[in-house]
């Protein structure tokens, strides 16, 4: 596979189509650090964080759904950074995602981070996705 975070999203997607509970990813450091700025935004209830008998790991991620509507809390997961196409962006040219309603993690000098934590840091980066 080329594309982990692209797989990582999908999952996600996929699993709040499905309407299920729990969804489980293979993890790796990036995958974590997305994790948990999907948790500190609230967009997921809880994550879990297990290892296995291979390096490589699981993330459980419990996902966050209306109590009354059964909607999620994510509307959508959008992928803007490929392996084939890189989209970088600089501290003056930070993407809005939904008119400020949505996050954008970017991929910085200085760690994964949301659109504005980079612009209070001044640090630019690859756009890896957007969250709404």
């Amino acid at each position: 596979m080329t594309d982990t975070i692209s797989d990582y999203l999908t999952r996600v997607r996929n699993a709040i189509k499905a309407n299920h509970r729990i969804v489980e990813i293979p993890a790796s450091n990036l995958k974590k650090e997305i994790t948990k700025i999907l948790m500190e935004k609230g967009y997921i209830l809880n994550y879990k964080f297990e290892d296995t008998e291979n390096k490589q790991g699981l993330i459980k991620i419990a996902l966050k759904y209306h109590p009354e509507t059964k909607q999620s809390a994510i509307r959508g997961l959008d992928r803007i950074s490929s392996p084939g196409l890189r989209k970088y962006t600089a501290t003056n040219r930070m993407p809005r995602v939904m008119n400020g309603l949505g996050v954008a993690i970017l991929s910085t000098s200085k760690g994964v981070m949301t659109d504005k934590e980079a612009k209070k840091q001044h640090v630019g980066g690859e756009v890896l996705c957007y969250i709404y």
